[in-house]
């Protein structure tokens, strides 16, 4: 046969077709030298690829074998569709057709998803803009999006899918979709429980069969990982009520025909009830048994509990982890008697090889730089090992309010059975808050408010405020900001920039102003993990400006001091804060102490003010708060307390019920002046809102109240004390928190300013 008048082809509608055609066309070939290589039916993809992918070059020989090869690897590229091979001579043709190019994803009919979240999912699987498409790939897609839809409950939903060519080449996909209704819980059984109801059971559970916040809550919509996560809830609750060998043997989820109605049954063994018998240790504690029984929290003769036994285990390995034996292994072994339903628990150990950590590495930081997170380590690198320090790590980075998730995992590094890495991994969420108000009354009209706040500006860590009110009797222009790492120990720098023109007592008639304008510098020094000293200097000067319906008292005080004042106050302080959380607090206590020394200046005074929070859980469910604050103000050199630096008390933040800032002492003109006395206790059962299930970010509390402000001459007496009592909402919302109270005073006196609802957005108490 001639090889200059050859010609063959290799045909494919699919690939494997593509293959076969190319062997059997290339056995009636003899090798020939290729002479040159040309390609045919390219528009987007460049030549270069082609080239790459073959297994031959010009001057080679090409024969069956290399043929065939060529097909399988532009082929795998799959950004074809069909591909021959054609010889003309010695040049050989590589005839492609492309694949279409998405061109654009939309989505039609839509309403649980926004569409940015689809399309992350399309791309998930290979659909997406600018990405060859071919059948296969929109199947996929589709079931993909319905997969989505049975995520949220809405087994019912329907896909249909358009792929519409368009020129070049290209096509746009459309997903048209009908929702349909949200299968919903109907019924809930927990079969084989017998020392427990069911009802109790179920009322474990976060899934349920619904209530009248269910629109808020979504807790009657199936979800898989929800009803995991309710089986480890279950579970726990036997295995720690003694229930050794409880165990689940089987989930059942029905669904309706109709697919509008979900029903779930859980069949349960729950074995017998065990009691621990005896603890002792085996194995090797570096001569420190005595360190090591005192975190044993397992107990003689109590029911065996599941979360005694993993708190010991974890215990003992931290405690190792203290002295550097960081891949210590402490083994739990239960030795039961089932004749007397009692379990001994033998613990265990074996310290392993000390290990010191090589490096610290920092992930999922997008935004906040390196250093801001490393600087709050208190384990080092090429340091031992030190769990303790690691904790504290932690701990520290997760105060810093940055993240919504701080985790760090340990990985042994390879070939150095000394060694291991860290990695601590955040997941950042928005530090900054922009604030937009507007408020009317007959008396102001219209006010404007705007504040915006970075916890972490531009990811350095530091903190920027900027806060202006426009109102006719309350204006304010302030400006805060402050290093937390001003030294590389920890030493924190504030500077404040402040104007306020305001009124600050509850009746609005009359032109007068208290005028202040100041700057201070303040500095915070650690002096452990938790407690924080404060000491600083303010610049400031107050005007009193005259004008209808002024006090008494200001105006008597501005007659006899001078109507401007100026104060260089020294400023000090101490905070300790081990809650859990600054929004939604379950445990801790914060305590917090500032103290104003003027002793230079007009105005002569000290002001302390010491605050005190503590928070018990007494269930997954209810938590107790208490909250005191008591303030003392007294004015020094011969002179009165300053008006001006008066304390106020009433509303929310102090004793509910009454009218916001209006307890507390009267002038001869009946109004009200705040006062250089404060004392202030709270008290709050807080506990799930009804049908929202353990979400802590929406709670009802009730509360009892009990405070008042008194003069610097008077004395502070239980018989003059405000009290209320009442109800209220507690919403973490993205606004930041809010309160509502509804308050009834129980203790009040003749003048009293009543508002028995109340709402604020700010801090807890």
């Amino acid at each position: 046969m001639n090889i200059q008048l050859t010609r063959f082809r290799l045909r494919s509608v699919a690939a494997v077709a593509a293959l076969i055609v190319a062997s059997h066309a290339a056995w009636a070939l003899d090798p020939f030298t290729v002479r040159d290589i040309r390609v045919e039916g390219l528009q987007r993809v460049e030549p270069g690829t082609i080239f790459a992918s073959l297994p031959f070059r010009v001057g080679e020989t090409y024969n069956d074998d290399k043929g065939s090869a060529a097909i399988r690897a532009l082929f795998a590229l799959g950004l074809f569709k069909d591909v021959r091979l054609e010889a003309n001579g010695n040049v050989l043709v590589v005839v492609v057709e492309e694949r279409p190019t998405v061109a654009d994803v939309d989505f039609v009919g839509t309403k649980e998803f926004d569409k940015e979240t689809l399309k992350k999912a399309m791309r998930d699987v290979g659909l997406a803009d600018g990405r060859p498409f071919d059948k296969a790939l929109a199947d996929r897609a589709e079931q993909e999006l319905k997969r989505q839809y049975i995520s949220r409950s809405l087994y019912g939903a329907e896909v249909v899918t358009t792929v519409t060519p368009i020129e070049r080449n290209r096509v746009n996909i459309t997903f048209s979709v009908v929702e349909g209704e949200p299968a919903k819980i109907k019924d809930i059984r927990v079969v084989g429980s017998q020392a427990f109801s069911e009802s109790t059971l179920k009322g474990l559970f976060d899934l349920d069969t619904g209530g009248w916040l269910s629109w808020y809550t979504k807790s009657d919509r199936y979800a898989r990982a929800k009803l995991n996560a309710d089986l480890e809830t279950l579970r726990s609750y036997y295995l720690t009520r003694g229930y050794l060998e409880f165990r689940i043997d089987s989930t059942q989820v029905a669904i309706s025909p109709d697919k509008k109605d979900i029903s779930i049954t859980i069949n349960v063994t729950e074995g017998e009830r065990f009691v621990v018998s005896s603890v002792k240790l085996e194995g090797d504690y570096l001569g420190k048994e005595d360190e090591f029984k005192s975190l044993v929290a397992i107990r003689a003769g109590e029911p065996y509990n599941a979360d005694a036994v993993a708190q010991t285990t974890k215990a003992f390995s931290d405690y190792f982890g203290n002295f550097g034996f960081a891949f210590a292994r402490v083994e739990a072994r239960p030795e039961i008697d089932r004749s007397t339903n009692r379990v001994a628990f033998v613990l265990a150990a074996e310290p392993s090889r000390r290990a010191y950590v090589r490096r610290i590495n920092v992930t999922g930081n997008s935004r906040t730089r390196d250093e801001v997170v490393r600087r709050e380590f208190r384990q080092f690198e090429a340091s031992w090992y030190d769990a303790d320090r690691i904790r504290l790590s932690r701990d520290r980075v997760d105060r810093l309010g940055f993240f919504k998730d701080v985790n760090i995992e340990t990985q042994e590094v390879p070939g150095s059975p000394d060694q291991i890495d860290l990695s601590i991994n955040v997941t950042e969420k928005p530090a900054g808050s922009i604030q937009l108000g507007a408020g009317f009354s007959s008396a102001e009209r219209v006010s404007l408010s705007f504040s915006i706040r970075n916890e972490n500006i531009f990811g350095s860590g530091n903190y920027l405020g900027f806060e202006i009110n426009t109102s006719k009797y309350n204006r304010v222009v302030s400006v805060s900001a402050t290093d937390p790492y001003f030294t590389v120990d920890g030493i924190s720098r504030t500077v404040d920039v402040y104007h306020r023109a305001l009124r600050p007592y509850a009746d609005q008639g009359g032109n007068y102003r208290l005028v202040t304008t100041g700057a201070g510098l303040r500095f915070g020094v650690p002096f452990s993990e938790v407690d924080r000293v404060f000491v600083g200097l303010n610049l400031e000067q107050t005007t009193i400006q005259p004008g209808t319906n002024i006090p008494a008292a200001y105006l008597t005080y501005a007659e006899t001091y001078g109507y401007t004042s100026s104060a260089i106050p020294l400023t000090l302080g101490w905070s300790r804060d081990d809650r859990d959380s600054a929004l939604a607090p379950n445990s801790g206590r914060y305590q917090r102490f500032n103290s104003e020394l003027g002793l230079m200046g007009d105005a002569r005074y000290t002001r302390n003010n010491y605050q005190y929070q503590q928070y018990v859980p007494l269930n997954k469910k209810f938590t107790l708060a208490f909250n005191g604050e008591l303030g003392l103000g007294k004015g020094l050199g011969g002179r009165p307390f300053p008006v001006f630096k008066n304390f106020y008390g009433g509303g929310l933040g102090s004793v509910r019920g009454f009218d916001q800032g209006t307890l507390g002492p009267h002038d001869v003109t009946g109004a009200i002046v705040g006062g250089a006395k404060k004392v202030v206790l709270n008290a709050e059962l807080t506990a799930p809102f009804p049908g929202a299930g353990n979400d802590r970010t929406l709670r009802v509390f009730g509360f009892t109240d009990v405070g008042n402000i008194y003069g610097e001459n008077e004395k502070i007496s239980t018989s003059t004390l405000r009290a209320s009592v009442g109800v209220g909402l507690s919403w973490v919302s993205p606004m930041g928190p809010l309160r509502f109270a509804i308050a009834n005073p129980v203790r009040k006196f003749a003048g009293d300013r009543i508002q028995k609802l109340q709402f604020q957005i700010g801090t807890s108490f």
